[in-house]
């Protein structure tokens, strides 16, 4: 079962495979190397995900043809966006959290790569309506 304590758990699992991708290759390369460095060091730590995961848009009621696609999409509830470049901006923001909801996804993550700490200055986290409706078992 999902619970915000769950879902709390595996973030601070992501930032740390995130850290620890950095802290191997350095920052400042492209995000595609990331990419491949996450799926690498996800699958190590044996954390379930899909990679590049279309997401599907309904619009009154019929899928309509477009190329969404979700950086990493893990545990079938938490949408990751990764980044490398100087500043995250508030469209890049937009975009995960409709991922979020078009995934029914109650959290999601930005990571930027291009920062000196992940855990200070390069993550941020968002969760909607979904993650308020769940179990809080601290």
């Amino acid at each position: 079962m999902i619970t915000q304590k769950y879902l709390d758990d595996l973030t601070y699992e992501i930032i740390g495979a995130s850290i620890e991708v950095q802290k191997n290759i350095g920052k400042g390369l492209l995000e595609s190397v990331y990419h491949q460095c996450m799926i690498e060091e996800l699958t190590l730590r044996k954390i379930n995900f899909q990679s590049e995961l279309k997401v599907p848009l309904i619009y009154k009621e019929k899928e309509l043809e477009v190329d969404f696609r979700c950086d990493l999409f893990v545990e079938n509830c938490l949408v990751v966006e990764l980044k490398s470049i100087l500043q995250v901006h508030p469209i890049t923001e937009a975009q995960i959290q409709t991922y979020m909801k078009l995934l029914k996804a109650p959290k999601g993550i930005i990571i930027n790569f291009n920062c000196f700490n992940i855990f200070k200055e390069g993550q941020k986290t968002f969760v909607n309506e979904y993650f308020k409706k769940l179990e809080n078992s601290n």
